[in-house]
């Protein structure tokens, strides 16, 4: 029996069972990182002496008759912008090279709680600015399917680690497709929330109006398990919803008869690979048999989401890195005198897309421009919401791809920002209107894994857990 392969809830079965130990299973995971990580490179840092501390607390917990949570003694990968007290978080960025944060992000606290083991700290785009994992500062991360491609970013090595074994779940970020577009290419699930469903105290920014965090897992019901311990409200976090935390795991039906989805038309034009396409109606004519009505939709302002989300992604960046000059924390290059360390630890500390992103969002919040672009791209993201807004008048979720393409080659789009950027035009409208979205996983093209996309009202996960539980049961029977 390959432990690193089962989904969580039958790893905590066995558990329950006395059929395997967290410390067995833990060392199994640890193996695998040890035998496969020299090639993926999902992992910034291994935390293998707390892991097996932490699983040794569990197995004495268990065996004192405690009652424990689905997820005590389940290894995690957490995302290397996700603060771990007293475990480094780099942002995979030369800047913050040897930062060791002194508390846990709200969600890492959760978790803890619930007795999940975290095994390391997941590679990741810089300032998860990037949408292929090769803008870190280290080294990139590797697709388990092809280590001639690339995993998707910005949260590439959380995927990667799922899909390769190294962890049973994982957390990741979402600022434009941050974790659906890594788990379409690497053939697992992942979840945006609403924007405010899951605490962000704790997540070091990127563009705080568009970030949230979320799981990526290998089964729908795992995903379900994981949303109940960290959705709810946080008194650290101002943007946090003051939203009661529904029982998620009751939402695993098939029974879709009657759910009426919409199919975005502005989501299947060019640049859509016909096979994905292909893909995508087939599991509509599945949903279809299960009795769901399935019809096509328009979302008229899809076509400016690109240029709207980058404008104002960047004005954020630009202000939320403000911070990283060398004085409080992280690198500082030592000088002559304050200005030139300023400067030269930017320059030195910063990646080349972080530095291109910093520049613009300056520029579009110059007084010069802030008119011409930045209140334009706000304009446009109401418009967008509000593409939304009527869609959801009539249908209960929306069907898209996760991607244009399945994964790519790793340096294929690396000197050509605007294909980059591009690369996430699906997944980019729900961030701008705050809503959750889910990639999962339907099949493949040459080997490689397509990923399917749900979008839902918002706070309305259940739903998408609905639809992708019916489609999982689909896909796999």
């Amino acid at each position: 029996m390959e432990l690193t392969s089962l989904p969580i809830h039958q790893l905590h079965d066995l558990m329950v069972k006395k059929e395997i130990s967290c410390l067995e299973l833990t060392r199994a995971y640890l193996d695998r990182i040890s035998q496969i990580e020299e090639r993926i490179k999902a992992f910034l840092t291994v935390t293998a002496e707390e892991a097996l501390e932490q699983a040794r607390k569990i197995d004495e917990q268990r065996a004192r008759g405690e009652k424990l949570s689905p997820l005590a003694g389940i290894p995690v990968a957490v995302k290397d912008d996700i603060c771990t007290a007293g475990i480094k978080t780099t942002c995979a960025s030369k800047i913050l090279y040897n930062y060791i944060p002194p508390v846990d992000a709200t969600v890492v606290k959760k978790l803890k709680e619930a007795g999940s083991i975290i095994v390391g700290k997941s590679n990741m785009d810089e300032f998860s600015m990037g949408s292929s994992t090769e803008n870190s500062a280290f080294y990139p991360t590797r697709n388990p399917f092809d280590y001639d491609r690339a995993p998707g970013g910005s949260s590439g090595g959380s995927a990667a680690a799922v899909a390769a074994g190294e962890a049973a779940f994982a957390l990741g970020s979402d600022t434009g497709g941050g974790i659906r577009q890594p788990a379409a290419f690497c053939g697992v699930i992942g979840l945006k929330p609403t924007y405010g469903r899951v605490s962000r105290s704790g997540l070091i920014s990127h563009a705080s109006s568009l970030d949230q965090i979320g799981p990526f897992t290998s089964d729908v019901r795992d995903l379900a398990q994981i949303l109940n311990v960290i959705c709810g409200p946080d008194s650290q976090d101002s943007i946090s919803a003051q939203v009661d935390v529904p029982d998620f795991t009751q939402s695993l039906t098939v029974d879709i008869k009657g759910l009426r989805i919409g199919l975005p038309r502005e989501y299947f034009g060019v640049g859509l690979d016909s096979r994905i396409r292909a893909q995508i109606q087939e599991a509509a004519y599945k949903l279809e048999e299960l009795g769901a009505i399935c019809e096509e939709v328009s979302l008229p302002h899809t076509e400016y989401a690109v240029t709207a989300h980058y404008i104002i992604s960047c004005a954020e960046a630009s202000s939320n890195l403000a911070r990283y000059d060398g004085v409080r924390y992280g690198l500082r290059v030592d000088t002559e005198d304050v200005l030139s360390m300023f400067k030269k630890t930017r320059a030195q500390g910063f990646g080349s897309e972080v530095k291109r992103r910093i520049m613009l969002g300056t520029l579009n919040l110059s007084a010069f421009y802030y008119d011409t672009y930045y209140s334009e791209a706000l304009k446009v993201r109401t418009l967008n919401r509000h593409d939304f807004a009527r869609a959801f008048e009539k249908y209960d979720c929306l069907l898209t791809p996760a991607s244009l393409t399945t994964a790519f080659k790793l340096g294929e789009k690396a000197e050509d920002p605007l294909a980059m950027y591009q690369s996430n035009v699906c997944t980019l409208p729900a961030n701008l209107a705050g809503l959750p979205a889910m990639s999962l996983p339907f099949g493949t093209i040459e080997g490689m894994p397509v990923g399917l996309q749900l979008i839902a009202r918002h706070f309305d996960e259940e739903t998408l857990l609905k639809v992708g539980y019916a489609l999982e049961q689909i896909n796999f029977s």
